[in-house]
């Protein structure tokens, strides 16, 4: 059989949950990937230079940053994760709705970073939650969670393109090329709005037709807090309606929820009956006392596997963002509409490389799926820094680069999860680095772009893959020594156990006690 009984039959028991979860993060990778076309549109809607636009992202995946490393602490009660969900991507919507209205750059500012916040919120309690359901049996659905990302994000440069204005161009047309990718976000680039070097250098008066787009969007978005409400009511968790009353499991349910492995505790159940197997918000987890007796591989696999994911996602980011301006640059000098479609290109490998990665990640551990697609990473980037002239390797390899890195995410959550047994905070800290990683390499890759050139886009990009595999490396070391600290720990736990008392002689058991009997009457028949 192609999967496995008990992950159909988990899978078949949380399916709404899991189909919600999902559902978010579409709605999430729509997001993320909706505002790069529509830059130049919204410069000339509020008036403002390409450099204050580019702040306004930036705003965005700031706040986004904090709403990843707040957002665990909506996961203590069920109620509370989904009802956070609600409204976060509720708010998402009515940002959108907005979004057309904001004529001042403070307020597109002020929009964009609500959005970010819910956003991050979003990010965090559907990767933890979906660890929590399904925990050593995450690592499929995980993939599945963020392959909707790249689906998302695919999708929605089509929603736009038709509304995007052909002729809001930079009232300076020797502005740098590198200025219009902006740093900060990881996005598409439509093959429309890099009309810098056309002849017609003023921006023509035209009603912009990309609020229409942006309306699109917020009404797609609506069915996701659609959905979540409906598994509120479901569950019977919304406190206005009758008979709210928590839904109990049967028996053979809560034999599966409550069932532990040996030598492991489960975490106390909540008001709803829901298993939050530890995590919270990254303070939280900070401060949490009982990580005070762990040893300090613990905290360095914590450490380790968030650097990974500082690199990896910071990686895809700064690809995202500057694979155009290298394209269009010296040696490359590709037309713009060709290098455009680059993007469109990196994330439809990197949602192929997430559908493929669900069933590998049932056959193959993530630590095997980790190492091969590290490894091909560097590879990529190694070959394309070496052939930085051929224009056909740079489509194969954008490709390449997509399809490895596109599942190294949720194997590495899946791997520092199943290494730590679900009790720690790996989830929160790791969603919150990758963030941290996705904004602070952009700014810094943009910056050396400015100064060195494009080439130094593919070099730093080699540099950062590398450190990625060195801290992979440091990581499965870090297990190794982990399991043996934790594996002496027991054993001297059962040494210093006292022995069980050894029963009396009269208590012997009913088969001894035939034994016994038979060996008596064959001496008395021997001495008669």
């Amino acid at each position: 059989m192609l999967i496995e009984e008990h992950i159909l039959t988990l899978f078949r028991r949380n399916c709404q949950y899991t189909l919600t979860y999902w559902s978010v993060f579409f709605s999430f990778g729509l997001s993320i990937a909706f505002l790069g076309p529509t830059i130049l549109d919204l410069k000339c809607q509020t008036g403002s230079t390409l450099q204050e636009i580019t702040w306004v992202f930036f705003s965005q995946q700031l706040c986004l940053l904090i709403g990843t490393s707040t957002g665990g602490v909506f996961t203590k009660t069920l109620f509370r994760a989904l009802i956070a969900l609600f409204f976060s991507s509720l708010i998402i919507s009515v940002v959108f709705a907005i979004i057309p209205l904001c004529y001042n750059v403070l307020l597109l500012a002020v929009a964009m970073a609500v959005s970010g916040l819910a956003m991050g919120i979003i990010d965090t309690i559907a990767n933890i939650q979906l660890v929590s359901i399904y925990k050593k049996d995450s690592a499929i659905f995980l993939q599945a969670l963020h392959f909707f990302i790249g689906l998302g994000a695919l999708v929605s440069p089509l929603i736009a393109d038709p509304f995007i204005s052909e002729h809001c161009l930079a009232s300076n047309s020797t502005e740098n090329a590198t200025e219009i990718i902006h740093h900060f976000r990881s996005s598409f680039r439509s093959p429309v709005i890099h009309t810098e070097n056309s002849p017609n250098s003023e921006p023509v008066e035209e009603k912009a037709n990309v609020a229409y787009a942006f309306w699109i969007m917020a009404l797609i978005n609506l069915p996701v807090p659609i959905a979540v409400f409906v598994l509120m009511y479901q569950e019977k968790l919304l406190p206005f309606c009758p008979n709210s009353t928590p839904r109990l499991l049967d028996k053979d349910e809560l034999a599966m929820e409550t069932k532990a492995p040996e030598g492991t505790e489960m975490s106390e159940p909540d008001d709803t009956g829901f298993h939050h197997a530890g995590h919270g918000n990254i303070f939280s987890c900070c401060m949490n006392g009982s990580l005070s007796g762990l040893p300090v591989t613990f905290f360095g696999i914590h450490i380790l596997g968030s650097m990974v994911l500082f690199m990896t996602e910071g990686i895809m980011g700064v690809y995202a963002g500057f694979v155009y301006t290298y394209a269009v640059s010296a040696p490359m000098l590709l037309h713009s509409k060709m290098a455009a479609y680059l993007n469109c290109i990196f994330w439809a490998a990197v949602t192929a490389g997430r559908l493929v990665s669900i069933p590998l990640s049932y056959r193959f551990r993530p630590v095997h799926l980790l190492g091969m697609n590290l490894a091909g990473v560097i590879v990529t980037l190694l070959l394309l820094l070496i052939l930085y002239t051929n224009r056909v390797f740079l489509f194969v390899g954008t490709t390449l680069l997509g399809l490895f890195i596109s599942s190294v995410f949720p194997c590495l959550v899946a791997y520092t999860e199943d290494i730590l047994e679900y009790r720690g905070c790996a989830t929160t800290v790791l969603v919150t680095t990758a963030g941290m990683g996705e904004m602070t390499l952009q700014v810094l890759v943009g910056s050396l772009i400015q100064k060195k050139g494009t080439y130094s886009f593919l070099v730093c990009g080699l540099v950062i893959g590398c450190l990625g595999f060195v801290f992979f490396l440091s990581v499965v070391l870090c297990n190794r020594i982990h399991r043996n600290l934790t594996g002496a720990s027991k054993k001297a736990a059962m040494v210093e156990a006292p022995p069980a008392p050894a029963p009396p002689a009269s208590e012997k058991t009913a088969p001894e006690q035939k034994v016994a009997v038979i060996q008596t009457e064959s001496i008395k028949c021997d001495s008669g």
